[in-house]
């Protein structure tokens, strides 16, 4: 099986062309609740999706997955829905995995499986330090299908430079060993062209496959679609692009526990190397 590849967007055509060029899932991003405050002044998207989005999407694709991120669970208030209207409402809409951001208890991990009572699939975004220092309790929890490491939040709230200093730290290592100890799917940030990136995505998805990673998010600078209109560019952005990743894919099915080691203390160095000349 080669890994779930996800991609964020609202439109109907873009979700198309990027299920056609072979993006297993597509992403609707309707957390907001908070987010303002965690990234202000950063460069990072705040989409904003809506469950009409959800529905529009779902009605464009044929076989790709809907994944939507949901808020953070909340009670009702005078501008949003409380957290299981909200849950309600998306798989209405046509949802197929539900993600929950941003959560730091238990009692909101049981909330979150409990409203969406096995309608459709539920994955967690371990985004916190809150929620890793209780990851064995949060992963005891019954009904969670699969979970994927948010390194950007993650690394704000631990006051790091660089999201990726998680995995040259050996992190995202320590995580991932408790979550497969459970057997439980798994994925960690996102990943830009092969070769594009502060850290070039080849060396990001040998370190998926090191891990034993199953899915990733391809990031917004693989096909910027507010920079890049041409929908012809797009298309051949993603029909090239994916197939590259799918191409090294295949190769690091076939390699050895050195070569990705090689890969790990390159891909160390580089990270190293960045936050150092970032400072």
């Amino acid at each position: 099986m080669m890994m779930n590849l996800m991609y964020i967007t609202k439109h109907p055509e873009i979700a198309q062309i990027a299920e056609e060029a072979g993006v297993d899932w597509i992403f609707v991003d309707m957390e907001f609740i908070g987010k303002d405050v965690r990234q202000s002044g950063l460069d990072t998207v705040q989409n904003h999706h809506t469950v009409d989005d959800v529905r529009s999407i779902k009605a464009a694709v044929k076989k790709a997955k809907v994944l939507v991120r949901v808020n953070p669970i909340h009670d009702t208030m005078p501008d949003y829905v409380s957290s299981e209207d909200e849950i309600n409402g998306v798989i209405e809409a046509g949802a197929d995995i539900i993600m929950l951001p941003f959560f730091k208890t238990v009692i909101e991990v049981e909330r979150f499986v409990k409203a969406v009572s096995g309608r459709v699939k539920c994955c967690l975004l371990l985004e916190t330090p809150e929620a890793v220092a209780i990851l064995e309790d949060i992963i005891a929890v019954p009904g969670i299908d699969m979970i994927h490491l948010g390194l950007n939040d993650m690394h704000l709230a631990l006051g790091m430079k660089f999201m990726f200093e998680l995995l040259a730290n050996g992190s995202v290592d320590k995580w991932t060993n408790f979550i497969k100890k459970k057997n439980i799917p798994f994925g960690f940030g996102g990943i830009a062209a092969l070769d594009s990136g502060a850290v070039p995505g080849r060396m990001i998805l040998k370190e998926h496959y090191r891990l034993g990673s199953q899915q990733v998010i391809v990031s917004r600078s693989f096909c910027n679609t507010d920079q890049v209109t041409d929908i012809n560019k797009i298309r051949e952005i993603f029909q090239n692009g994916i197939s590259a990743i799918r191409a090294l894919e295949s190769e690091c099915k076939q390699q050895t526990a050195e070569y990705f080691e090689q890969n790990r203390k390159a891909t160390k160095k580089v990270i190293e190397e960045f936050v150092k000349n970032n400072r």
